[in-house]
């Protein structure tokens, strides 16, 4: 069923591609658990891709995806070490951005994430941004992504590079 949803995301994006005027972005940002996340993972590592149209002046909408990877941590007990298992999403979210300035946006994803590793259901994906343009096709991202799971949160805070393709 996983396999079946991501292969319609991917179609989406492709024919996205080709049938309308938009900016396609892709990113790769290295980030730190934190919160419950933090207890467990320790470094996390994030690929993602947007398609956006402009929706007036200053304002961009449309498709995120992507793929996050936290990397578990090793717990000691007073029973022996625990190895906690890496943590997978793939996120399916609305994109907006807001220009603030030539340099700087403001922007937010919202979505669901979904989990791709064992044990993982998923949950509502929310992701703020903060983007300086270093030139018209590079900006440095400052991000901080969320997942609500059942009893709690994976949060992670991300610094990233995205370059418009």
């Amino acid at each position: 069923m996983k396999k079946l949803f991501l292969l319609t995301i991917f179609a989406v994006f492709a024919i996205g591609g080709v049938n309308a005027q938009g900016d396609l972005n892709a990113g790769i940002n290295l980030g730190l658990p934190i919160g419950d996340a933090g207890d467990a993972w320790t470094f996390n590592v994030t690929l993602d891709i947007s398609y956006l149209w402009e929706a007036g002046d200053n304002f961009e909408a449309g498709i995120a995806t992507g793929f996050s990877h936290s990397f578990g941590d090793s717990i000691d007990t007073s029973f022996g070490s625990i190895d906690i298992e890496d943590a997978q999403f793939l996120p399916v979210a609305g994109a907006a951005r807001f220009n603030v300035s030539e340099e700087f946006a403001l922007g937010a994803d919202l979505g669901y994430a979904i989990g791709i590793n064992d044990g993982n259901d998923g949950g509502f994906y929310y992701a703020p941004r903060v983007q300086y343009g270093v030139s018209d096709s590079i900006d440095i991202v400052l991000s901080y992504r969320g997942v609500s799971l059942d009893g709690g949160s994976f949060d992670v805070l991300n610094l990233g590079v995205e370059f418009g393709l």
